[in-house]
């Protein structure tokens, strides 16, 4: 998606101004998400289907930016894609953008989503054995819902984009003379009837450590909740969550 290319410009541009300053610290990492997805979605708190959604592996990615100046925040922008499909045969009716299915309508969905974060934190504590960091993000998301009618072919969709403010949190534990480390991260927003959060947990392993370049290869888990009350019209209750592997390098 267009977004996924301003993000990979914004880490060239990035890249550049790393070597140009060795004061400057850039991450730049990865990962291969295999994630399920399930829960339900609609034009309102009542009137919601819930579909059976296909098993995903979805690549995403992050670069950031860190600095010495105490007052200026350093800077993290992470590209993540949630794609899926799924089915569902509903027991009452439903309608979606203007069309009504009927009771027993066997009905199947594209649900195609991204979000690039935009990240403004503070590192707290910043050392071998401790890391703690907090901010601010913004959240530009981009989805497109599709919902088709096995027997009538009769179909609807909706697109919803916009920015979510979101807290940002995330923090790195050393276990001394090992090379692993345990580290959590999230993102989250609740407020009336909307909650929103990200969250990933797991361990990494230094494969790489020198004065130019550091290696860590990560493991862990991902979740992500999409809980919506009226965003461009869309109500939801969705949930992504699975393992995933990675690789982040330190210049």
């Amino acid at each position: 998606m267009k977004k996924g290319m301003i993000a990979a410009s914004l880490a060239t541009l990035l890249c550049t101004s790393a070597q140009a300053d060795t004061l400057l610290g850039l991450y730049i990492g990865g990962q291969v998400w295999a994630n399920q997805a399930e829960g339900s979605f609609g034009e309102g708190e009542t009137n919601q289907a819930a579909f059976d959604f296909e098993d995903e592996t979805q690549g995403n990615f992050f670069i950031a930016l860190e600095h010495p100046i105490p007052l200026i925040p350093n800077l993290k922008i992470a590209s993540t894609t949630l794609d899926t499909i799924g089915g569902a045969t509903i027991e009452g009716s439903f309608e979606f953008e203007g069309v009504t299915y009927n009771a027993n309508s066997q009905l199947d969905t594209t649900f195609d989503a991204s979000y690039v974060d935009y990240t403004l934190y503070y590192e707290v504590f910043d050392n071998d054995l401790l890391t703690f960091d907090i901010g601010f993000t913004a959240r530009d998301l981009d989805s497109q819902i599709d919902v088709v009618e096995q027997a009538t072919s009769q179909s609807s969709a909706l697109s919803v984009s916009g920015f979510v403010p979101l807290l940002y949190v995330n923090t790195i534990i050393g276990l001394p003379f090992t090379g692993f480390n345990v580290f959590a991260e999230a993102n989250f927003l609740s407020y009336d009837d909307n909650s929103i959060y990200d969250y990933q947990i797991g361990i990494s392993y230094a494969l790489v450590d020198n004065l130019v370049v550091d290696l860590d290869l990560t493991l862990g888990y991902r979740s992500v909740k999409l809980e919506l009350n009226d965003i461009d019209d869309l109500y939801s209750d969705l949930t992504f969550d699975g393992v995933f592997a990675g690789a982040i390098v330190h210049f």
